[in-house]
């Protein structure tokens, strides 16, 4: 992330002792180590987020590729016809139904 060797490290942590003095630097310290988690775990967060939205883009486009296949067969091998032909099939159907419904009543 940041690209921090030994001695930015070591002169950032004498000018803090100094300014803070030895009393206060391990309480410091530990705030600060816990600010610096709580970065990473958002960062991680973050990432995984991008990586999942990612994933899910290319699903997307898998989907798509394959719906466009599947209308493709559909149409040469007449499915999309016999699912009409069952579409008609299921009002007439019900029409009868509703006649039937109506007699009784």
């Amino acid at each position: 992330m940041f690209d921090f060797g030994f001695w930015e490290v070591a002169l950032i942590g004498v000018i803090t002792l100094i300014v803070v003095g030895p009393e206060r630097l391990p309480g410091i310290a530990r705030k600060v180590g816990l600010y610096v988690g709580k970065i990473k775990r958002f960062i991680e967060k973050v990432k995984n987020d991008v990586s999942e939205e990612l994933d899910a883009d290319k699903l997307k486009l898998e989907a798509s590729k394959l719906k466009e296949q599947l209308n493709m067969d559909d149409e040469d091998s007449g499915i999309v016809d016999i699912i009409k032909d069952t579409k008609e099939t299921l009002k007439e159907a019900k029409a009868d139904i509703d006649k039937i419904k109506s007699k009784k009543s």
